[in-house]
């Protein structure tokens, strides 16, 4: 049975609503980050010692925000903005600003280097309405890529129509705790990713010290630059037994492509800037820990394979040895959740 029209026209007076809010948040949400890298940038350019000058800017204006505002504004929240605005220093944001774009979908594209895939990116989900989803999926999967290289796009595109149908989720966006904390409202929606990344990244730096196999720490959030842009890298720590640097990155999301070769390019990076004469090539470990399923995966320069399983592996905890450690501490910040819900009241 059809719906009286009145029904029907009140219906569609709530969705245009929603989607007006959902605009008004999105935009001021980028603006706003914008801004705050751009400040960042110019008082980082007032100070005599420019590296030293620049972390000590975002260590104390980090803890200032925090304080007021939420996780949202921890350090490495605000290196991602400041990375934002050197990203895109042109940006205008009455005529270039995709409204239907949000923070999340410039996370990923941030990550990109090439710049005419950042700009074919950015073009076709503003103007397709690509969720989040959509986007990961592409970037991860070399859309554009593929679709230059191929004489027959339409092909490619209905793949690619026919494998992200289902991703669409209309609250997505407003379900997204980092849009709660920007908003200053309560996040009902578990544990907060910000809370999860520093409670794991916590707990493997203990777990590795504790090992007893050579490792020792060397630092969190390492910065280490290019020409034209700047790195951190979760966690560094030197193995005096191995002899060689042993890198970290912790992903809250599903490991991609890009994900894989930037740590192979930290890799790369660390044996060219900062390995010393008779030590052994670097490696990675990028752990992964999504909803459902927690990754832990080694990452070896194909030309130090050999040496890795021959003489790294005694020394090194396996994969899963490095899975348990996460699931523990996810279990653990659960019971913590759930604990301080019931103490305050919260359903």
């Amino acid at each position: 049975m059809n719906s009286p029209i009145y029904i029907t026209e009140i219906k569609q007076i709530i969705i245009s609503a929603r989607n007006k809010a959902h605009t008004a948040i999105n935009s001021a949400m980028v603006e706003a980050y914008w801004l705050i890298g751009k400040r960042i940038v110019e008082e980082e350019q007032n100070g005599k010692q420019r590296a030293e000058y620049g972390k000590e800017v975002i260590k104390t204006l980090s803890e200032e925000l925090q304080s007021e505002f939420g996780q949202g504004f921890a350090e490495r929240c605000l290196r991602e903005y400041r990375q934002f605005y050197l990203n895109f220093m042109d940006f205008e944001f009455g005529a270039h600003c995709a409204p239907n774009l949000t923070w999340s979908h410039y996370r990923l594209i941030m990550r990109l280097t090439d710049k005419n895939a950042v700009k074919y990116y950015l073009t076709e989900a503003s103007e397709n309405n690509w969720s989040v989803r959509t986007l990961d999926r592409n970037i991860s999967t070399l859309y554009y890529q593929r679709l230059l290289s191929s004489q027959n796009k339409d092909i490619i595109v209905a793949e690619m129509k026919e494998k992200t149908a289902d991703f669409q989720d209309k609250l997505e966006f407003i379900k997204n705790p980092a849009v709660l904390e920007f908003l200053g409202l309560p996040n009902n929606s578990g544990y907060i990713e910000a809370e999860l990344e520093k409670a794991i990244i916590d707990h493997i730096q203990q777990f590795l010290l504790e090992l007893g196999k050579g490792f020792a720490f060397v630092s969190r959030q390492q910065l280490i630059k290019t020409e034209t842009a700047e790195f951190y890298i979760d966690l560094v720590f030197y193995n005096f037994i191995l002899k060689c640097f042993v890198l970290i990155e912790l992903k809250t999301n599903k490991i991609t492509h890009q994900d894989i070769g930037q740590l192979d390019m930290y890799v790369r990076m660390f044996d060219d800037m900062k390995k010393r004469e008779g030590d052994n090539p670097t490696i990675g470990i990028l752990l992964c820990t999504e909803t459902d399923k927690t990754i832990a995966r080694y990452s070896v320069l194909n030309e130090n394979k050999q040496l890795f399983a021959a003489k790294y592996m005694p020394y090194l905890p396996t994969e899963d040895e490095l899975i348990t450690e996460i699931e523990r501490q996810k279990e653990i910040l659960k019971i913590q959740f759930n604990n301080d819900k019931d103490t305050s009241g919260n359903l």
